[in-house]
This record gives C-alpha cells, sequence and structure tokens, in this order.
C-alpha cells in the first residue's frame, strides 16, 4: 500500500494530524472551508459531515496503488496527487496568510504548486517522499525530480479542462518542455501523463473517465511528442463549455447565429479571451440560456484589462446559485432568475463599451482583482443586503403558507412579471404532469383547421407533439411568455428532432408576433383561466378584461374560416346552489380555513355545521376542491389560481360581445374532467342540502369558435 494511504487510514482511526510528518495531509484534514466542484455534488447539507477533498484524494490514490506502473512513476504521481489539492486545505488563518505572501489560492493547481515548492524547498529534496533515487533513463537527482513535480501539480487537471474548453492548448507547454529539457524521455512523460490522468478523472467519475479517455491519450501523446494542438478558436471553446447544456438541448449553432443576425459577433468581442484560462465556469453558468452565458463572458471581456489575465474564476457565482431544496442541491432559482432578469436588462453595445448602467440597486455585477494576484479576475453577482435577506426568507418560507406572499415581494423587489415566472420549484414536475394530460388535449386535434395553429401557453409541449405526430401538414407554434418554458421546449426540440416551433411572447399581443389574418388555429389549452388569475390589466388581477384581451388578440390574427379552441375551467349554474362538503381527513377543515384566508379571486363562502361538515354556494366548494385535489406541494400555487371564472351562459354571452357578429360558437360543451372523483372519493363526501350524495359538478368547458368571412 502507497505511504500516503496508510497514513490517511492512520488519520481516520485516530483523527489526529501527523505533527508535520505529512503536511500535504495536515493542510487537507485542517480545512475550515470547503473547496469543492458543485457540478457533482448531490447535497450541499452532506459537505458539512464530510471532507470532500480528502474524500477524492484517497479515491485517487487507491486508483494508483492499484495501477501496475513502475516505483519511481508510481512514487512521482504519488507525490503529484498528494500536493495537487493542498491550495483547498488550511484553516481560515493559514489561507489569509497564504493570500499574504501571494500564494493562489483560488486557482488550485497554482496555489498547490506554491504551497509544494515553497515546502519541498524547506525541507530538502530528500524529505516527505522525495527520495534522493535516480530517475531510470533521466539521470535525474532529487532536485529534478522536485521540479518534475512542481510542474506536474501547476499543470494539475488542465488536459481535462482542455477537453471542457477551459484552457487553451498553450498551458499544458511547461509539459512539453519536461521531455525538451531531458528531465523526463517522451515515453516516459506519456506513461506518466496517463496515470495521472486515469487517477484524477477516475476519481472524479469512473464513467467520465471512459467518456473522455481516447481525448486523454490523443492529447498526451501530442504533449508528449511536443506538437501541442492549434489554438482553438473561442467559438469552439465556448461550445465545448456549453456541453451539458447542448446535451440537454441546446442548439449552439442557431443561437449563435441569430446573435449575429441581430448585429452582434460574439466571437470579435471574446477572442481576447483566447489566452484565458477559465475556472468553474460549466458549474456556474451552465443552466442559463447561451445568450445569458455570452453576456457574462463579455462582459468579463470588456469590462477588465486583459493584457496581464491568466485566470477568471466563476467561483463565487457557482457557490451563490446552488443551494439544498429537500435534502437535494438544485439551483438556487430565486437567484437565477433575478440574474436573467438582469442580464436580459443589459444591451450588447452598452457591454462592449463597458459602460453597463445600473439596473435594480439590489443587484450588481462585479469584477474583482486581489493585489496580490494581478493575474486572476474574479467574477460575481452581489445581491444588495435587503435582497439578500429576501430570498432567505423565500427560501425559509417554502415550509410554510407564508412562501407565495414571500415570492411576491421578490417580484416586486426586482420587477418580475408573476406569469413570466412561474413555478419555482416543481417546473419540471408541472411541465411533465402537464405532458400526462395528453388523453384529455387529442380530442382537441378534432378541430384543427387549416395549416398553422397556435399553442397558446404550451407547457410542456404534449399538445405540440400531438399534432407533429398525427398532422404532419400542420405547422404547429408554441408561444409562452415564461423564458424558462420556452427555454426548455427549445432545448427538448433539439434533443427530441422536433419540427414545431416555439416563440417567446405575450397572448395579448399576438400580433406582435405573427401576421394578423395569416393563424387557421389559434388553442388555449388549460391556460385563459391562468391569464385571468395572474396577468393584471388596468392593475387588476382576476380580470375579465384580461381574458377579453386575450380572446381579441387571437381573433385579430385568424384568417376568416379559422377557429379558436378552448379548454378550460367552467361555473356551475345556477350559481347560488349549495352543497354540504364532509371532509373524510383530520386536516380538511384546516385546509378549507387556510385556503380561504389566502384565496384572492374572490371571498369564498362557508358555514360550519358541526364535526366535518360545511354548507358553501357550489362554485366557492369546486374552487376549493381542485386546489385540494392537487395536494401540498401545489398549494402555492394552486390558491392563487381560479380555474372557473364563467358559467356557460356567461360564457356564450362574453364570447358574443367580447368578439362580435364574426365569432360563432360550433361546439359548446362541458364535463367533469376525468380523475376528479376518483382522486376526491377518499377525501370529501359531497352532498346536496338534504344530505344526498350527489355527484360532483362539471369542472370544465371545451368551446371552438369560428372567425366568419
Amino acid at each position: 500500500m502507497l505511504n500516503s494511504l496508510q497514513a490517511i487510514e492512520v488519520y481516520r482511526e485516530t483523527g489526529r494530524l501527523s505533527a508535520g510528518s505529512y503536511p500535504w495531509l495536515d493542510y487537507i484534514v485542517q480545512a475550515e472551508e470547503t473547496i469543492v466542484n458543485l457540478e457533482r455534488v448531490a447535497s450541499l447539507h452532506e459537505l458539512e459531515y464530510i471532507n470532500p477533498v480528502l474524500d477524492y484524494v484517497e479515491r485517487s490514490l487507491r486508483l494508483l496503488d492499484s495501477l501496475p506502473l513502475s516505483y519511481w512513476i508510481k512514487e512521482l504521481a504519488e507525490e503529484t496527487l498528494v500536493w495537487s489539492e493542498t491550495a483547498k486545505g488550511g484553516t481560515l488563518r493559514q489561507r489569509h496568510l497564504w493570500q499574504a505572501e501571494g500564494i493562489n489560492i483560488f486557482v488550485h493547481n497554482i496555489g498547490s504548486a506554491e504551497l509544494y515548492l515553497r515546502h519541498a524547498s524547506s525541507a530538502g529534496s530528500g524529505e516527505h517522499g522525495l527520495h534522493d533515487v535516480r530517475l531510470a533513463g533521466t539521470g535525474g537527482t532529487g532536485a529534478a525530480k522536485q521540479k518534475i513535480v512542481h510542474r506536474l501539480i501547476e499543470t494539475h487537471g488542465l488536459i481535462g479542462q482542455q477537453i471542457r474548453g477551459e484552457v487553451p492548448p498553450a498551458v499544458n507547454r511547461p509539459l512539453t518542455l519536461m521531455a525538451e529539457e531531458g528531465l523526463l524521455t517522451a515515453d516516459e512523460l506519456e506513461r506518466l501523463l496517463f496515470a495521472l490522468n486515469h487517477c484524477i478523472i477516475s476519481a472524479v467519475s469512473p464513467e467520465l473517465w471512459q467518456e473522455v479517455r481516447l481525448q486523454v491519450m490523443e492529447l498526451i501523446a501530442a504533449i508528449s511528442s511536443g506538437n501541442l494542438q492549434a489554438e482553438v478558436p473561442m467559438k469552439e471553446r465556448l461550445r465545448r463549455m456549453r456541453a451539458g447544456a447542448i446535451a440537454g438541448g441546446e442548439d449552439y449553432d442557431s443561437e449563435w447565429g441569430s446573435l449575429e443576425l441581430e448585429g452582434f459577433n460574439p466571437a470579435d468581442v471574446l477572442e481576447p479571451l483566447q489566452p484565458i484560462t477559465f475556472w468553474y465556469v460549466e458549474s456556474a453558468l451552465q443552466t442559463f440560456s447561451l445568450e445569458q452565458f455570452l453576456k457574462v463572458m463579455s462582459l468579463a471581456a470588456c469590462g477588465s484589462e486583459l493584457s496581464s489575465l491568466n485566470h477568471i474564476s466563476f467561483e463565487a457565482v457557482m457557490n451563490t446559485i446552488y443551494y439544498d431544496y429537500k435534502g437535494s442541491k438544485k439551483i438556487n432559482v430565486y437567484k437565477k432568475r433575478i440574474i436573467e432578469k438582469y442580464l436580459s436588462g443589459l444591451a450588447w453595445k452598452d457591454i462592449v463599451n463597458g459602460s453597463t448602467p445600473p439596473g435594480n440597486p439590489h443587484l450588481i455585477h462585479l469584477l474583482r482583482r486581489e493585489e496580490h494576484l494581478p493575474d486572476t479576475l474574479f467574477f460575481s453577482f452581489e445581491f444588495s443586503p435587503a435582497a439578500e435577506k429576501l430570498i432567505e426568507f423565500c427560501m425559509e418560507a417554502e415550509k410554510s403558507a407564508l412562501y407565495e406572499r414571500a415570492v411576491l415581494l421578490l417580484f416586486d423587489l426586482f420587477g418580475l412579471r408573476r406569469d413570466a415566472f412561474d413555478r419555482f420549484h416543481n417546473e419540471d414536475t408541472y411541465l411533465s404532469q402537464m405532458n400526462d394530460t395528453a388523453d384529455y388535449k387529442a380530442v382537441i386535434l378534432d378541430y384543427v383547421t387549416g395549416r398553422k395553429v397556435l399553442d397558446i401557453g404550451p407547457g410542456g409541449g404534449v399538445l405540440l407533439d400531438l399534432i407533429e405526430q398525427r398532422m404532419p401538414d400542420v405547422v404547429p407554434v408554441g408561444i409562452d411568455i415564461s423564458s424558462n418554458v420556452i427555454e426548455a421546449l427549445r432545448q427538448r426540440k433539439q434533443r427530441e428532432d422536433h419540427t414545431w416551433e416555439v416563440l417567446q411572447g405575450d397572448a395579448l399581443n399576438l400580433k406582435e408576433y405573427v401576421e394578423p389574418g395569416t393563424v387557421d388555429t389559434v388553442i388555449f389549452s388549460s391556460i385563459l383561466h391562468e391569464l385571468y388569475s395572474y396577468v393584471p390589466l388596468n392593475g387588476k388581477k382576476f380580470n375579465h378584461g384580461t381574458v377579453a384581451a386575450a380572446l381579441a388578440s387571437a381573433f385579430e390574427v385568424l384568417a376568416d374560416g379559422g377557429v379558436i379552441i378552448i379548454r378550460d375551467g367552467i361555473m356551475s349554474e345556477p350559481e347560488d346552489q349549495q352543497r354540504r362538503v364532509r371532509f373524510l381527513e383530520a386536516d380538511g377543515m384546516e385546509w378549507l380555513e387556510r385556503y380561504a384566508r389566502d384565496f384572492e379571486g374572490r371571498k369564498i363562502q362557508y358555514e360550519k355545521l358541526g364535526g366535518q361538515e360545511v354548507l358553501m354556494p357550489v362554485n366557492d366548494a369546486m374552487e376549493f376542491l381542485y386546489t385540494y385535489t392537487w395536494g401540498e406541494e401545489a398549494y402555492i400555487h394552486e390558491v392563487q389560481e381560479q380555474f372557473g371564472y364563467f358559467t356557460p351562459s356567461q360564457y356564450a354571452a362574453f364570447i358574443e360581445q367580447t368578439l362580435g357578429a364574426q365569432a360563432k360558437i360550433e361546439v359548446f360543451r362541458h364535463y367533469l374532467q376525468e380523475g376528479y372523483t376518483e382522486a376526491l372519493q377518499e377525501r370529501v363526501v359531497m352532498m346536496d342540502e338534504s344530505s344526498q350524495v350527489v355527484q360532483l359538478p362539471d369542472s370544465t368547458c371545451f368551446i371552438v369558435i369560428r372567425k366568419e368571412g
């Protein structure tokens, strides 16, 4: 077993430091600050109880111990691996001292190499693992080995980072020089680098090693032969940094091309970053759109002097963008949405001129350099103390009924539209549930007319899929105000090779996105009630005027003979019907009381009859039961939505009044949506005023309106 592994085992058994026998181990185990790439961490909470750096070093050493290598290669690799993470260690006091001494603890390979060299120089080359034996084929002494190990630490992980686009090929020049200077033969260098990278990358993920093994071998062969790869154009390096987003469906070339068509050439602006090494860029920025990513890069390129710059670190962005939600690491969606809004407000010309005007006073981006680290630029987003406290409040309020009120404060502070930034945490679940409604939505296809179809609020894209599959001559276009929904759909389109289109746009102003008179069908599938509930008109939400504006907008873009298809909530008539509701669950009454307090659509009326029973207007009862059905996870969203906003007769009259004589209602039916009876049968009993059990009333309407020429 390697000496270093024995030292780690002793530490794990006793918990005692090595008293200087293994200074690298003392540095790592004394770490008071967790410094780790969060990209592959499952839970931030777990980091409080483990030492991820020590665990990683141990994994890499166990891999090394298992490899069939010559003694001297294994010795060099061992010394490299044990020191390569030391800049992530040390107490906070020790780290401050290192900084004051000019050690770059933020660029970890450089800082670790500096720590190793300082220790090796003071201790002498014969101590702590640097045995004074000659290197086969080199005639090297301990001093030569010290030079080799120092360079290996200094270039630690850079081959993997070159594959990821984070570094230019030139950074591996020090490795090539070892062969040119006679420290190692080309063959020895190749074997040593292969062993090291096997351990470095497999310790992160064995699957990742298998994925990149051939690329690593190609780069090592080029380095060892002295034929470093040519500089990669910045566009290609940035593409590699977007590998995760591209795998998720980002159409890199098309989106890049769209920016060029708008008059902005990212390559011209970002080419000066060619010699720069980027740290934590994918972990920090992979969930942002390509345009947002390029804006961040452009802010770094145009906002700072680049002549003496070697490194740009996004570690601060990475650390601020993640947090734990229900025990698992999640993107801090509050901060992400606010950063997205901030970036969307920055004009390219201002970024390029280095004169970005102040936006919201509660968020700025910072480009910072430390006096003792002039070659390193630190990029961060800084929230005001008030914003930080409000975000913390939102995170804490997730556990209570205060959540929605806290989030609305956040919307107000940063000027976010509620409908544009909808469901924070269950966006994926929500889109999946929307896709699960395919059977209900398939009936819509029977009424689709013509070739061009707009699906307003496409959610997860289920209706777009159905039209594409069953109506190949139709061109379906999804339109949504939410940038997140559109981004997810665009990525899925690219990933799954769909032909439908999506546009980010406002349902109340469709003529801004499509030419009037060119659309054959407009579909509002379970979306009008959301517009009614969330989108204010003349300062008022829960507004029939918003529904009127949406229908008028759709009618305006319709061609003669085209149709509007509506599938949405409906209220019962007569409206004065009363229903007795008996709760079968102990907390049912508490649910109703909470709902009545929180619902803003209208006053929910109920009369307690004793026990677990209440008397309510039928439409108040159903409005409550829609939210009750969805459960606690969806409560914070559903309590804000009024599903039924017209009775059948009111809806028909409203359509006639809004669209006029040119609009003909061809289909108008209403029914109880399948699933409600089953979902509620173990939870409530619905009765009439004489306590006779009755069926749930109709929940949903289906309307087809044709525009006559």
